[in-house]
């Protein structure tokens, strides 16, 4: 067999990988966080030399070669693309399949939030099973309306999806995946990467070689579980991966239902490498979202207005392959297909109300302003006169997306120096379908929307709610260049940039209110240089631009005068302006050897300063309602800390992250706050932006008591953050939080592992998400139907829970 190399450790930071299990088989399976290629000495590139065909099993010559792992520059799909990750002008970030196994979560964003400092999970959904992440204060989320700031990728594919820039985590198969970068300061990653990108590389039958069946059952209902299998016969592999998940949910009506796979077919010789990855996901999930902080004192499971239910189902396949041209010039690129579904059904307050002046017809947000039916007639009022009326919401996205992406690399020397370029275009297609329509119906004690049949038409002056078909399509083409130069053995530099261009139209299928033609066209440079001080410490700086699109939801979505529910109902297209963001870090990172185990470190700062940012900003005046809106300038900056020790015994990683993020114009915003006035704030600069913790606090713990037998735990602490709305700074802020979990594991033998895990041991009950309510909607039920007083909604974390499973590996 080729040569394969077992890397003890989970050093994120020194970019040593961690193991699953003390058995040589586990070679097999390749845990490195990033991959590794050789290169002859005394050469400081990252060109391979040449080697032994793979899968051969002849014998490699003697020879002087280091080991120098490879870190992604593009969102190319083969792992080994990249540039020697002690080049890289940026903060390095990076989560290995082994650190991913010890979480024993199937959500990928809980081992990004453990091992990467300054990133969190958000979530405004209210399941844990639809996570949002945010990273220097941008946000990779699955909900419609989110300004979107990251990009991300799944073996070079862009999974950004084509309506609203959202990311549904759910739909990747964590068990599959092999490594995950946090990628900054690089616009070669495209557009939308304002905060940097998130690449995710898969497995496949060349690097993971075995099976392995893993089940885990627990609190909530919880049950899930995952198989894989890897192999490799002569050139050939084969990689499958299958996932399941049921969870009743610590809240009411909050069940989910996970279903997911994942496979690879690869060729490869000794100058080139192929692949086909497929995949197919349907999940289920009740949303709960945010509830009143009053509900919440009576029950912490309690819910506000349902039903919130969301059906996520993606099908896709990518062809990728990566050649050996010449021994220094490699072309590799990938076409894809991918096929996404979405349909929501959301139960929510309604501004349709009795007429003043005849109560047996039905008016919307206000008294006096017809309320129409599909036929464009006013509704007569079928409902009992103590009814408190609701409507329930429904959306379907349908999106094809395709795609290809070509890239070539240059390793020979310049000017006698050591040189690695790269010159690369990519394109991206996709066509959306999205419809949205609105029923009337009732609200129960239980805040549960009974449906009537009704449905709304074209209501409101101006119109601002009525049924919706759109469609969508989008093109993006990119061109970018990246180059490494060696100016010396120790001082690197590197530069380049991309071009971007955007193409968006919009086709209303009812009448003519949301076409739209769009295009957004910016070259991003990048400049940066790494210095080796000595052998252990490396010093980086680097400076980037990016921007980002405006999404069809947000142009479709963007007038103050007609809101729309977000998400939902579509009624204008006015011109927004693409997001600019300008980004300078810099920073130190080394590794030493102790006789304890080996030390790894990190510390940098950032600043990323954002032109014509976005928000989604609420109506004041009707509740679900709003828009988007370009908010001037906003700044984010702060530091990043981490260290980690692994010994063969003990593995530990802390970490600190400061991020302050800021706006930095004077602004005007709706919003619910109860600070408004007449439904209007004034943003000062120097106000927070809200949602954004300025704190967060890591630490981690594996100790290994016997061969057999290990333990660890870790912990999380995330400041106060203001509420969604409070621009202004003036409520009082959403409270930090600090959770604490356990976990163990027993090898049986080798086949056998049991395993266990408490989650928030002390049980504490906070909330990661707040936003504001408007509290005259919908009575108190559970204070004997009076009024809300406190406009505060929040989304309540898990309590306590207790987790058990047996894996098995072969």
């Amino acid at each position: 067999m080729g040569a394969r190399f077992l890397y003890i450790g989970t050093l994120s930071l020194c970019l040593v990988p961690g193991i699953e299990r003390a058995e040589a088989q586990t070679a097999s399976r390749d845990s490195e966080v990033l991959p590794a290629i050789e290169v002859t000495a005394p050469t400081t590139s990252a060109r391979p030399a040449a080697r032994p065909a793979r899968g051969s099993t002849a014998p490699r010559a003697t020879r002087n070669v280091r080991r120098v792992y490879v870190y992604p520059t593009a969102p190319t799909p083969v792992a080994g693309t990249g540039i020697d990750v002690d080049k890289v002008p940026a903060a390095i970030n990076a989560v290995g399949a082994a650190q991913i196994a010890r979480t024993d979560s199937l959500n990928i964003t809980d081992a990004l939030q453990q091992h990467v400092p300054g990133l969190i999970v958000s979530d405004t959904t209210g399941n844990p099973f639809m996570p949002g992440i945010q990273f220097r204060g941008f946000d990779s989320s699955p909900v419609a309306g989110t300004p979107q700031g990251l990009a991300v990728y799944q073996n070079g594919m862009r999974i950004n999806e084509a309506f609203g820039d959202t990311v549904n985590w759910d739909l990747i198969p964590t068990a599959a995946i092999r490594s995950v970068t946090v990628v900054t300061n690089n616009p070669a990653f495209g557009l939308n990467a304002l905060g940097g990108a998130v690449n995710v590389l898969m497995k496949d039958g060349f690097n993971y070689k075995g099976a392995e069946i893993n089940t885990m059952g627990g609190s909530f209902g919880r049950i899930q579980s995952s198989a894989q299998y890897g192999q490799q016969f002569g050139n050939w592999s084969v990689y499958g991966a299958l996932e399941g998940v049921r969870d009743n949910g610590y809240r009411n009506f909050s069940e989910s239902a996970i279903r997911r796979f994942y496979g690879d077919v690869g060729y490869r010789t000794d100058s080139s490498e192929f692949h086909l990855n497929v995949g197919v996901a349907k999940n289920n999930f009740g949303a709960s979202a945010a509830v009143p902080v009053e509900l919440l004192q009576n029950y912490w499971g309690a819910t506000y207005t349902t039903p919130q239910t969301t059906d996520n189902r993606v099908a896709y396949a990518n062809l990728t392959g990566k050649v050996e041209v010449t021994p220094t010039w490699t072309i590799d690129g990938s076409v894809r297909v991918r096929t996404f579904r979405q349909k929501t059904v959301d139960g929510n307050p309604t501004e349709t109300e009795r007429c003043a002046a005849d109560p047996g017809l039905l008016c919307f947000n206000d008294d006096d302003v017809p309320a129409n039916g599909l036929n464009g007639v006013q509704l007569a009022n079928p409902f009992p006169a103590d009814a408190v009326l609701g409507q329930i919401d429904r959306t379907t996205t349908r999106s094809t997306t395709t795609g290809a992406t070509l890239q070539a690399t240059n390793t020979d020397q310049l000017f006698g120096h050591n040189n690695q370029f790269m010159v690369g275009t990519s394109f991206d297609s996709g066509v959306t379908r999205f419809g949205a329509s609105a029923e009337l119906g009732t609200i129960g004690s239980n805040y549960v929307v009974n449906g009537s049949g009704i449905f709304l038409g074209r209501s409101g002056e101006p119109i601002s709610i009525g049924p919706v078909s759109l469609r969508a399509t989008n093109q993006y083409t990119g061109i970018y260049a990246l180059d490494t130069f060696d100016v010396t053995d120790r001082f690197s530099i590197a530069g380049g940039g991309r071009f971007n261009y955007a193409s968006i139209v919009l086709q209303d299928q009812i009448g003519t209110d949301l076409n739209g033609n769009h295009t957004f066209s910016r070259f991003n440079p990048m400049i940066g240089g790494t210095y080796k001080i000595t052998p252990e410490v490396t010093a980086y700086a680097g400076y980037s631009e990016a921007n980002r699109a405006p999404t069809p939801l947000e142009l479709a979505c963007s007038d103050p005068a007609r809101p729309c529910i977000v998400a939902a109902f579509l009624i204008a297209d006015p011109p927004l302006k693409q997001v600019i963001s300008r980004t300078v870090e810099a920073g130190f990172r080394g590794t030493k050897e102790l006789n304890i185990g080996t030390l790894g470190w990190k510390i940098g700062a950032f600043r990323a300063t954002n032109a014509d940012d976005i928000l989604a900003i609420p109506s004041p005046e009707v509740q679900g309602f709003g828009y988007f809106q370009n908010v001037g300038r906003t700044r984010r900056q702060g530091i990043e800390a981490q260290v980690n020790l692994t010994s063969k015994t003990l593995q530990l990683h802390a970490s600190y992250a400061l991020v302050d993020a800021r706006f930095l114009d004077a602004l005007q915003l709706d919003s619910r706050s109860p600070f408004a006035v007449d439904g209007i704030i004034q943003v000062v600069p120097g106000n927070r932006i809200p949602a954004i913790p300025r704190n967060r606090v890591k630490f981690g713990i594996d100790y290994s008591v016997t061969d057999a037998f290990k333990v660890g735990g870790d912990a999380l602490f995330v400041a106060s953050q203001y509420f969604a709305g409070d621009e202004s700074n003036q409520a009082a802020r959403l409270p930090g939080y600090s959770v604490f979990n356990l976990h163990a594991s027993y090898q049986i033998n080798k086949t056998y592992q049991l395993y266990g895990r408490v989650d928030n041991i002390f049980d504490n009950r906070y909330a990661t998400y707040g936003t504001f309510f408007e509290t005259g909607d919908i009575p108190n039920f559970a204070n004997g139907g009076a009024a809300f007083t406190d406009p505060r909604t929040v989304s309540p974390a898990r309590p306590r829970a207790f987790y058990a499973g047996l894996k098995a590996t072969w």
